[in-house]
């Protein structure tokens, strides 16, 4: 039992932040206490496992582990066995965390109630830990809150809670799913949606991702899932399918009544997508008869299943499987949407989540703007940010995508003193833009720190720029950032280096393009950018207010400075800093920046003209 001193302990262990809000954490610790059983409640403190055990149930994981988690936290005396009031414990911390998570706990009450009646198999009133853990990992809802990180098999659903905003029925009772939050479950692959209590039956499965042998490749099969088809009309009688009367194809999206399933004999041709599908008769499952290639470069095109089948993917003609990886952390919970999203469109194992993704080869990149700043997104014309429109549109875009090489630069940096305290540096490669002094990030995020400011004023007497080896004039400049540039656009959507006139650009063109630094301002002044002309663009900054004129559109451009194939920067004290939207707090150091390689990306087709007057 701890008090609210314990209470916020406990939280700062937890949690590793020392600087945990007490407001927070006194608004959590009256959270606990107002759930307490009335015949265990206390006035001046909360129980640790029932704490634990919330935050456990949050956080991901494997069910299994945490099913075993939660079983010893209330094992008190550490027998091997739960009674009815120490389960019911359990499943009233599991009731809060769904309603944390926005569940409608009205209809999964009655669920964890049948699993209360179903764990003890013996009815001898207690639980074992192997009675626990096998009527926990057999509850798909129980699952579901527990994060679902079970071995996944081919033909499994992938369950996720779901509000529905329209009425929506489910496929094993046929009967309406009601409440005012989340509802039910619904697949985010085949969009196959239940009660949470129906889930535990058997469901239609999941479709197939791969087929089980070599002789079914090219076999072109839909398949068919049951869907509310919303009054859409067959394909094969084109009559209106009724609500519950219908099945839809998950991969070309064709949907027919489910007496009509069997009166047409026509291959699945994926549909709109079937340039970027990968479609599961071009992947099969190896068998003991075929025979494993032993190179490791045949090896390579290999997949292991977490259930243990080893695949190999078959080539399609006239086909160009994407794939995709989404960060499900950013834009807010815009990436776990997208995430879905591309997964009903396409075949899901062309869909990864990028944390856990492991690319051995580096195709051509596309880029899908996600939540603030893209400016690489912008700079390839996939703009500043998703609307949330539709997937299938952005694909067709990247159809008629260019290919575009970009520059990446290696970013190395030496401490004068070692043993000097300070942040570490966010990464070694400079995709986008390095700079160093005031910059938006630290004025936003330190806008009243005066230090920060004083550090960066007369920024040129404390720092030495070389640009492949010949050294920056700056003695004569008031500057307070320097910025340098691999594309043209900064802190979302600032162009730093401006735009060269026509008359300019045509004397630029001109150019020696041997010359390794290009440092005089009226020749800087016909120099354009280019993701893939080795080059770093060199930008100096009167301070923060004439970033935000820059962006606004109030002034043009920052100060060209030189247009480089490397750059040296020599600090003389700790100045603020940052590479790609990172910042830290840098001592004085030597940054050697030079070329290390160039990526593939694609440059989307340039947007056509929404009006008679609309100039691009």
């Amino acid at each position: 039992y701890i008090d609210a001193a314990g209470f916020g302990l406990f939280l700062k262990t937890y949690l590793e932040e020392e600087n945990f809000p007490d407001e927070l954490c006194q608004c959590l610790f009256r959270y606990f206490q107002r759930f307490e059983v009335e015949s265990q409640k206390r006035e001046d403190g909360v129980f640790l496992r029932d704490v634990s055990c919330y935050f456990s149930i949050l956080e991901e994981g494997q069910p299994r582990e945490k099913l075993e988690f939660t079983f010893k936290l209330y094992d008190k005396d550490g027998n091997g066995l739960l009674d009815s009031s120490e389960v019911d414990r359990i499943i009233t911390q599991m009731m809060r965390a769904a309603e944390y998570l926005g569940w409608d706990v009205t209809e999964l009450r009655p669920v964890l109630k049948d699993l209360m009646k179903a764990i003890d198999v013996d009815d001898s009133g207690t639980v074992t830990l192997e009675e626990w853990i096998k009527g926990g990992m057999n509850n798909v809802p129980l699952l579901v809150l527990l994060g679902l990180k079970m071995t996944e098999r081919d033909g499994q659903h992938s369950w996720r809670m779901k509000h529905f905003n329209k009425p929506t029925y489910c496929h094993v009772c046929q009967s309406m799913l009601v409440g005012l939050a989340k509802q039910g479950l619904c697949c985010t692959r085949c969009k196959y949606t239940v009660h949470s209590q129906c889930a535990n039956t058997t469901p239609e499965p999941c479709p197939p991702t791969f087929v089980r042998s070599k002789k079914e490749v090219g076999v072109a099969a839909h398949d068919w899932i049951s869907a509310d088809c919303k009054s859409s009309k067959c394909k094969v009688c084109h009559k209106k399918i009724k609500t519950l009367a219908g099945s839809r194809c998950v991969w070309c999206h064709e949907m027919r009544h489910d007496d009509c399933l069997k009166s047409s004999s026509l291959a699945c041709d994926c549909g709109l997508m079937k340039e970027h599908i990968l479609p599961p008769w071009a992947i099969y499952a190896l068998s003991s008869d075929d025979s494993v290639p032993n190179s490791l470069e045949d090896t390579s095109l290999f997949n292991v299943t977490p259930d243990g089948h080893i695949l190999q993917i078959v080539p399609v003609p006239d086909i160009r499987p994407m794939l995709v990886f989404v960060n499900p952390k950013s834009g807010g919970k815009q990436g776990e949407r997208v995430l879905r999203k591309f997964q009903h469109l396409l075949n899901p194992r062309q869909v990864y989540n990028l944390y856990k993704a492991e690319l051995p080869v580096c195709p051509p990149v596309a880029v899908l703007p996600l939540g603030t700043g893209n400016d690489l997104a912008r700079c390839l014309r996939w703009g500043g940010g998703y609307d949330g429109s539709d997937l299938r549109d952005i694909l067709k875009e990247v159809e008629g995508s260019v290919l575009t090489p970009m520059d990446r630069w290696s970013f190395q940096v030496t401490p004068d003193d070692p043993q000097e305290a300070g942040d570490p540096v966010p990464y070694q490669i400079i995709n986008n833009y390095f700079s160093v002094g005031v910059n938006k990030l630290w004025y936003l995020e330190f806008a009243t720190s005066e230090t920060i400011f004083a550090s960066c004023k007369n920024l040129t007497d404390c720092l030495t720029i070389e640009c492949c080896g010949v050294p920056l004039e700056l003695s004569t400049l008031s500057l307070e950032g320097i910025a340098v540039l691999n594309i043209p656009s900064m802190h979302g959507g600032s162009n730093l280096w401006g735009e060269s006139k026509k008359a300019d650009r045509a004397a630029g063109a001109a150019l020696d393009k041997t010359a390794e630094a290009i440092t005089d301002r009226e020749l800087l002044k016909t120099c354009a950018q280019d993701l893939s002309d080795k080059r770093l663009e060199v930008v100096g900054l009167e301070g923060a207010i004439e970033m935000g004129q820059i962006y606004t559109g109030l002034k043009s451009a920052g100060m060209r400075l030189a247009q480089t194939l490397d750059i040296t920067i020599r600090t003389l004290k700790s100045l603020p800093m940052q590479i790609d939207g990172e910042p830290w707090m840098q001592p004085p150091c030597t940054i050697h920046i030079t070329h290390k390689n160039q990526a593939n990306m694609l440059m989307a087709p340039p947007s056509k003209p929404s009006g008679f007057f609309h100039l691009k």
